[in-house]
């Protein structure tokens, strides 16, 4: 496959992001332009949930989802609060939810209010997606990635996220790599989202073969595998604009 042809599909699966601190309701409509201006599609966008009704107003009903973020950053807020940011956020138009799982406490072993929180933000959304964010840079080893991973997917989780994109240390091909023998040992669909520090054509190559390597080559769709990225897009449509 060429790299013009890898950009392209590598941009189908692009959830194209701006969780910045000081993102802004006219950045959320540039950040949906660009979602729908290139060579083909993103699979979604993925912002805050201040502005979720502004990205639905500016992509309607077409085939750009609409992605936000509950229990973000830092996975420590309560169940109920994190229940009514998910029912605001689907009220306001979100396809999707990308829910932090409380990390710190699954590492400590406190794993019974986690799995709740997946549970019940889960039954919020009902058919739509929801995406559990593991935050994989902050384990200490893969045993702790592997068990976070079977938590969310027995919880409900419909796919498996790396990370906020919010700490020091993001996505890595070890923990990916371990979380792709949890889905792929799961009797039921379960999708992969790396996200955080994936900025160029070699980046996401390198775990899109390996999630060909272990899954097969035709399993990564905008169903089942997401890039999470903000720099990536324009590195995927130089690539294409190259050819």
């Amino acid at each position: 496959m060429t790299d013009a042809a890898f950009a392209r599909r590598a941009l189908s699966l692009l959830d194209l992001t701006d969780l910045a601190d000081d993102a802004t309701e006219e950045g959320a409509r540039d950040l949906c332009r660009r979602a729908v201006s290139g060579p083909v599609p993103v699979a979604a966008v993925c912002l805050w949930p201040q502005f979720v009704a502004t990205a639905r107003a500016a992509l309607g009903d077409g085939p750009v989802s609409i992605a936000t973020v509950v229990n973000f950053p830092d996975g420590d807020t309560p169940i109920a609060p994190a229940m009514r940011e998910t029912e605001s956020a689907l009220e306001a138009g979100a396809d999707e939810i990308d829910l932090v799982l409380p990390w710190r406490a699954v590492l400590a072993g406190q794993t019974t209010a986690a799995t709740a929180m997946i549970r019940n933000v889960k039954t919020l959304c009902d058919e739509r997606p929801l995406k559990v964010i593991l935050e994989t840079g902050e384990y200490p080893n893969l045993d702790k990635v592997r068990t976070a991973a079977e938590l969310a997917v027995a919880a409900g989780a419909d796919f498996i996220k790396t990370s906020t994109g919010k700490t020091e240390h993001s996505a890595s091909i070890p923990a990916v790599r371990t979380m792709l023998g949890v889905i792929a040992a799961t009797a039921h669909p379960v999708g992969l989202k790396p996200s955080g520090g994936i900025r160029t054509l070699a980046d996401a190559k390198s775990y899109l073969d390996l999630t060909d390597a272990i899954m097969g080559p035709d399993w990564a769709t905008p169903a089942t595998f997401r890039f999470g990225a903000s720099g990536l897009y324009d590195a995927l449509v130089a690539a294409i604009a190259s050819d």
